[in-house]
């Protein structure tokens, strides 16, 4: 997939966003890794937020999630396809 924004570090350590991102996470509030997790499931909702940035954004939050609290999707033996065997 291409990446669409240039990402830069912020004041997230270890998250990587675009700058208009931070600009407006900053306007928000949004100091924290934990108070931008709780706002992930209503980005699109954020005034200067379209969806497409909101999934940059849950991207980059899924990468910096410890493992305990990454969540897969558990599928049936044989979904994955015959590449993963």
């Amino acid at each position: 997939m291409p990446r669409f924004y240039d990402t830069c570090a912020g004041p997230i350590d270890g998250l990587y966003l675009p700058p208009i991102a931070w600009a407006v996470l900053q306007r928000e509030g949004i100091h924290t890794l934990e108070q931008l997790a709780g706002l992930a499931d209503r980005l699109e909702h954020v005034e200067g937020i379209e969806p497409r940035m909101a999934e940059v954004i849950r991207e980059a939050l899924a990468r910096v999630a410890s493992p305990e609290e990454r969540v897969f999707r558990e599928m049936p033996l044989g979904a994955i396809g015959p590449w993963c065997a």
